[in-house]
């Protein structure tokens, strides 16, 4: 899964004219499923966007998470993120999740978070949004399960090779 982070003062989704959330202080946050995720990418996002410290504490250094702040996020579903761009002039989404398991991921995303005691709002899944902001810094953060899968990975490595300390 991807997920963009963005620092923000407010956030508003809309869908056909009409706010459909709203948010101040916290992160908007645009998903995307990829093809191959599953639970475990769902709790490393979930974990990593609740205490990533990419707020300001007393001194304004980045210290404080979401949950230190007691901030609010939006959610917005984003296949896009999926995109490649490596081959020619126009994006390739077939890394992207087919919609039917992609929407259970978002949902499950949204609740995971919300157990957490953080309030979401989202927009609609597959619509067509109008998404507004006041971006805060701007802080503007890419999170990719899949650091997750090359970290474990890399720690089996070194771990078989007896390198790791």
């Amino acid at each position: 899964m991807k997920a963009l982070l963005q620092r923000v003062s407010s956030a508003t989704v809309e869908v056909d004219g009409r706010v459909v959330g709203t948010i101040s202080k916290g992160l908007l946050v645009l998903l995307s499923a990829m093809k191959g995720d599953e639970d475990k990418d769902l709790d490393y996002l979930c974990k990593k966007v609740s205490q990533l410290r990419i707020f300001g504490d007393d001194q304004g250094k980045m210290n404080l998470s979401l949950m230190d702040i007691k901030g609010e996020i939006l959610v917005v579903s984003q296949f896009t993120l999926a995109a490649s761009t490596r081959d020619g002039n126009r994006p390739s989404f077939d890394e992207a999740e087919e919609s039917g398991k992609a929407k259970v991921m978002y949902e499950s995303f949204v609740q995971r978070m919300a157990e957490k005691g953080i309030p979401v709002r989202t927009g609609v899944f597959a619509a067509t949004m109008a998404v507004s902001l006041t971006n805060d810094g701007p802080v503007t953060i890419m999170v990719d399960s899949r650091d997750r899968r090359m970290t474990t990975e890399g720690t089996e490595m070194q771990e078989e090779k007896g390198t790791r300390p």
